[in-house]
């Protein structure tokens, strides 16, 4: 998939769905499903046949640290075209509170990384710098985005937890 919409929404701790798509409120890590690189995130699942694939994420500083520039390098493939339609679905827990759990236009989020649609089919990479506020309360952050193509179909499923200290 576009790593952006993923990418942003995994990234989302600092910072939907077509028909019926059923995200749980808990995923099940698996160290099989951890995302290639250095980063804290884990797909929600096998992502075999998911349209995107996500070859590498790094993350500097990881964990990512309030009050300091977060840069994101990401590479992967996307097995098809992904235009208007496509949605994100974004769930921020802190501790056990739900902050955020809403639906978004995956096309009107990556114009946040400076991208537009329709996201071409093929290899892409992303190199994005986040400031994160130094205001984060500290604490357990989980962060869950589901990424489905206009038709329901799994773009991707990230998830990612990440502890903010003193």
């Amino acid at each position: 998939m576009q790593l952006t919409a993923f990418l942003l929404a995994a990234v989302s701790v600092a910072s939907v769905t077509a028909s019926p798509s059923f995200v749980p409120d808990q995923v099940t890590v698996k160290e099989d499903y951890k995302v290639p690189g250095d980063n804290p995130m884990y797909f929600c699942g096998d992502p075999a046949d998911d349209i995107g694939k996500i070859e590498k994420v790094d993350l500097s500083p990881n964990p990512p640290e309030p009050g300091k520039t977060l840069t994101i390098k990401a590479s992967g493939n996307l097995k098809e075209e992904i235009g208007e339609g496509s949605k994100i679905h974004l769930q921020v827990k802190y501790g056990l509170i739900t902050l955020i759990n809403q639906d978004a236009d995956l096309c009107d989020t990556v114009k946040k990384a400076d991208l537009e649609c329709p996201l071409k089919k093929g290899d892409m990479s992303l190199s994005k710098d986040v400031d994160l506020p130094s205001q984060i309360p500290p604490g357990k952050y989980t962060v869950m985005a589901d990424v489905t193509n206009k038709d329901g179909d799994r773009i991707t499923c990230l998830t990612a937890t990440v502890t903010f200290h003193r």
